[in-house]
């Protein structure tokens, strides 16, 4: 295959990045990461940030992380102050994907508290790869700020992020068992009780973890 002809293939793909078909648009973005070109990454990432359906995000994502790091961790870090929620939360799951500690830096306390879910959600991802060693119980203090947040799926990913920096979390834990607010109690607590049984199921956790609180004990083991 010809440059020229290559060069050609690769604008036709992109140009069905924006077509209404969400097929097409999956396929486009597959093109794209099937035969990676530095010079579209941008156009990757801004595509990121406004394609409404989750499985063609997820194809760009992968698109992005078959491309050099050199090239689209500065971009992406630069996306990470976007205004756009979409853009911040995309972003951020893609730095988790690339796993290059370089952006570890961008993680910052404003996105870890981010009032986005989404975007907290992504950042507690990205926070709990990119995290240099020794740096992981400062991490889980942060986090730990964020338990009681949300619903169940956002609950569930916070506990995720946190038991995935592994027993370094417990004193975090602990602290957030005697906090004014029963949710982050019951939170903290069903997320020691998957820390130390992963095959419990976090609905089974933070059940038993209300019952606990609503009797006013902690649920932690002598």
């Amino acid at each position: 295959m010809t440059m020229q002809k290559q060069d050609t293939d690769l604008i036709r793909a992109f140009r069905g990045l924006e077509d209404d078909n969400p097929s097409v648009r999956l396929r486009a973005a597959m093109a794209a990461g099937t035969t990676p070109d530095p010079r579209f990454v941008g156009e990757l990432i801004e595509r990121c940030a406004i394609e409404p359906e989750f499985y063609v995000r997820d194809m760009l994502t992968w698109a992005l992380t078959r491309h050099p790091a050199s090239t689209t961790v500065p971009a992406l870090l630069d996306e990470v102050g976007s205004q756009r929620a979409q853009a911040r939360s995309q972003a951020l799951h893609t730095l988790s994907k690339i796993g290059d500690r370089r952006a570890w830096p961008a993680i910052t306390r404003a996105l870890l508290s981010d009032a986005d879910d989404e975007v907290a959600r992504s950042a507690w991802r990205a926070a709990v790869v990119l995290v240099p060693e020794g740096e992981e119980p400062e991490l889980a203090v942060v986090l730990s700020a964020q338990l009681g947040r949300g619903g169940r799926e956002t609950q569930l990913s916070l506990s995720r992020a946190l038991i995935a920096l592994g027993e370094v979390i417990l004193p975090a834990l602990r602290a957030a068992t005697t906090d004014p607010d029963p949710r982050v109690r019951a939170h903290a607590t069903a997320t020691e009780r998957l820390l130390r049984d992963p095959d419990a199921g976090f609905e089974f956790a933070i059940e038993q973890a209300k019952r606990v609180v609503a009797l006013g004990g902690s649920g932690q083991e002598e």
